[in-house]
């Protein structure tokens, strides 16, 4: 199960695909998750829905779209469905979110749990830390139990420690699904962009190391950068100059126009 962002071509063809929220931080430019909106998971769910012919598509539900009250949850978790193509929503918490998903699931709408570290509460922890350590493990058992008393089908545990996240899983009926969970969970997720290392400044350990595409891609575009300023590559369009290489930071810019264009 790997979570994605868009309408990706390839012989690869996963169970499920997840629309996450995290989106906000490898594709849109945020530092968290918390300013996606509707609007946002809406247009990428939709990119992925037309690109994944077989897999189960699961889409995250953004940070203030679903906590006000549960018709506002309907709403949205609507929206993400008919509008989105989503075959299923995701939300954070446990107990708190209990009301919430039992309504979505009497409603109809397919719902995903979310228990641990939850991201779009990171204001909340600090930061990205691991949950349910001493004292707090009992929290958080009670959480994954409230989602599945709720009516959700599966439930996420995210950056709690293995030992904690195995008792979850036998104590649930439930398929849990992990990430930076340890290997007991029922199935794993990962963030694409991290498994491949698109971005060279975040590498979490619990994504592994299964490619550089950063260097790869950074390569690549330099070279066709170096061939446009020597001229060495002319294509039949416009001619254009390079000016500079930003593949992790506000965008991608790779060239600027010359003074004259040739049509």
């Amino acid at each position: 199960m790997t979570p994605t962002r868009g309408c990706w071509s390839t012989p690869l063809e996963f169970r499920r695909s997840w629309l996450g929220t995290v989106l906000g931080n490898v594709v849109l430019g945020y530092d968290s998750t918390v300013p996606v909106t509707v609007e946002d998971m809406v247009r990428a769910t939709a990119a992925v829905t037309r690109g994944a012919k077989r897999a189960f598509v699961v889409a995250d539900m953004p940070f203030g779209s679903y906590q006000s009250d549960v018709p506002t949850a309907i709403k949205n978790a609507a929206r993400l469905m008919k509008e989105g193509g989503a075959q299923s929503v995701k939300l954070e918490g446990g107990m708190s979110m209990e009301k919430t998903i039992s309504a979505l699931v009497d409603a109809g709408m397919p719902v995903m749990g979310h228990v641990g570290f939850t991201p779009q509460s990171i204001h909340s922890f600090g930061g990205y830390r691991v949950q349910g350590r001493g004292e707090n493990a009992e929290r958080v058992i009670e959480d994954a139990l409230a989602v599945e008393r709720a009516g959700a089908y599966s439930v996420v545990l995210e950056l709690m420690p293995s030992e904690l996240s195995k008792e979850i899983t036998e104590r649930l009926t439930i398929p849990t699904i992990g990430i930076g969970a340890g290997p007991h969970c029922d199935g794993q997720i990962q963030v694409l962009h991290d498994m491949l290392g698109l971005d060279p400044t975040f590498r979490p350990r619990h994504a592994g190391h299964y490619g550089d595409f950063a260097e790869a891609i950074t390569d690549a575009v330099r070279r066709y950068v170096d061939d446009v300023a020597t001229g060495s590559s002319r294509g039949p369009g416009v001619a254009l100059l390079a000016s500079g290489l930003n593949l992790f930071g506000s965008g991608f810019v790779v060239c600027e126009q010359r003074e004259h264009m040739r049509l």
